[in-house]
């Protein structure tokens, strides 16, 4: 998959690869040194991903961070920074990809359970029961206007609670609140 390096640089200890990319910010350095350690990099990726096209666009991701974060922080022990950096990377991932999955999840089951509870809901036809999903849909702007833009946020762009208090001038007290009540009030709407 990786080609090797067919100059003396390769050769190297990885402190003094480290540096001479430090001083003069040019990636062949780097490029030995990830080629050195792809194979447990992309080791260590199938792991996490289980899945071979996700571990390799983690593998091109994680060089593009090396680039950069080299240039920044004084490594000492260069393998041991790449596991920790690459461990990192990958739980990072893995725990947005899971936030943002369960944020549409669990946005399409409060929807579904808004009308859900109601027991004639199973007994109606698929035309019916999207039709009472656009009702849901039709319902949120006679929400007000904090309690819309919060349930609007939170399920459907995916953002957090923090980041919806910064748009909007809220603490994070009033965004969990605006979510909680709008919640309440949209179920209140639709019966």
């Amino acid at each position: 998959m990786f080609l090797k390096p067919k100059n003396n640089f390769s050769n190297l200890p990885d402190g003094e690869l480290v540096e001479m990319y430090r001083h003069s910010h040019d990636v062949k350095y780097v490029g030995y040194l990830y080629l050195k350690y792809t194979h447990l990099i992309l080791g260590l990726c199938l792991k996490y991903f289980k899945d071979e096209h996700k571990a390799n666009d983690a593998l091109m991701a994680i060089f593009e961070q090396i680039v950069h974060d080299l240039k920044k922080h004084n490594v000492t022990n260069f393998k041991s920074w790449l596991y920790t950096l690459s461990k990192n990377y990958c739980l990072q991932e893995l725990r947005k990809n899971n936030s943002d999955f369960k944020k549409k999840d669990n946005y399409e089951v409060f929807l579904t359970n808004s009308v859900e509870n109601d027991p004639e809901f199973h007994l109606l036809e698929k035309q019916q029961k999207e039709a009472l999903l656009i009702k849901l849909e039709k319902s949120l702007p006679l929400l007000k206007d904090k309690q819309e833009k919060c349930l609007r946020a939170f399920y459907l762009e995916s953002k957090s609670y923090q980041q919806i208090a910064e748009e909007n001038n809220l603490s994070l007290k009033e965004v969990k609140s605006n979510i909680q009540n709008g919640k309440r009030n949209l179920k209140i709407k639709m019966t």
